[in-house]
């Protein structure tokens, strides 16, 4: 619903209910985000709302920070880990919440134009200098945090980028593909995932991207921007408290 591959939700409910770690939490959640990738593109693809030129050049960015992100985990503790974690996603909701999407020329921009299956018409201009640098940390995210890199990925194409929400979030989800593989395959090299795991939620979050595709397309662009923020500053907040008490 939101274009974030459902690893913040995933990692908090397998280190805090399951009592797995958090470096093993992280990499299962990367892999089972390439379940969400690929089944949530296939349900924004009817939709006819994925940009996937621009999808494609800010993989370019997002591919190499997914890498490096994994790796990073292994340069930090557990505990520390988890409160990095908390601390990102609440800074990133606050920036949703508070900031309206702006519009206008930009200096970089590239004119763009996307007509759904239901024959509503998006016509905007992205950002794509900036749009590029910065997909390398929503990467940076995915490996790190086991996000998916829509945690990042989506506040850059709607604040920085000025892209619509709608089209940042099935956009996302397809960028996704990339960066998630990229990031599971890091975390399987580092040993950080319990296959076993990864399978079962994989076959869940099938079945749970159909219903938050169908969601997002019924929701207006605001309240879908602040249901974003709202998810980001509840769960940042108690992996946030786990680190203090």
């Amino acid at each position: 619903m939101i274009g974030v591959g459902g690893g913040f939700l995933i990692v908090p409910i397998l280190v805090l209910i399951y009592g797995i770690s958090t470096h093993l939490a992280v990499g299962t959640s990367a892999v089972m985000v390439v379940f969400t990738a690929v089944s949530s593109t296939f349900a924004y693809a009817k939709q006819k709302r994925i940009d996937h030129k621009l999808g494609l050049i800010l993989a370019i960015g997002s591919i190499p920070g997914a890498v490096v992100g994994a790796y990073a985990t292994s340069l930090v503790s557990t505990k520390d880990l988890a409160s990095l974690f908390g601390a990102f996603l609440m800074i990133l909701a606050v920036r949703m919440f508070v900031a309206p999407r702006e519009k206008g020329r930009t200096m970089w921009g590239w004119l763009r134009r996307i007509q759904d299956a239901g024959g509503q018409v998006f016509e905007y201009e992205a950002d794509t200098v900036p749009g590029i640098f910065l997909s390398f940390f929503a990467g940076f995210a995915s490996g790190f945090f086991g996000l998916g890199g829509g945690a990042v990925m989506v506040p850059v194409m709607v604040l920085v980028m000025t892209i619509p929400m709608h089209i940042a979030v099935a956009t996302s989800m397809f960028i996704m593909i990339f960066t998630s593989t990229s990031a599971a395959a890091a975390h399987l090299l580092l040993r950080n995932v319990l296959a076993d795991s990864a399978v079962a939620l994989g076959i869940g979050i099938v079945i749970g991207t159909q219903v938050g595709a169908f969601a997002a397309r019924r929701l207006k662009a605001k309240s879908l921007q602040r249901v974003f923020a709202l998810f980001l500053i509840v769960i940042g907040a108690r992996m946030a408290l786990q680190y203090i008490f």
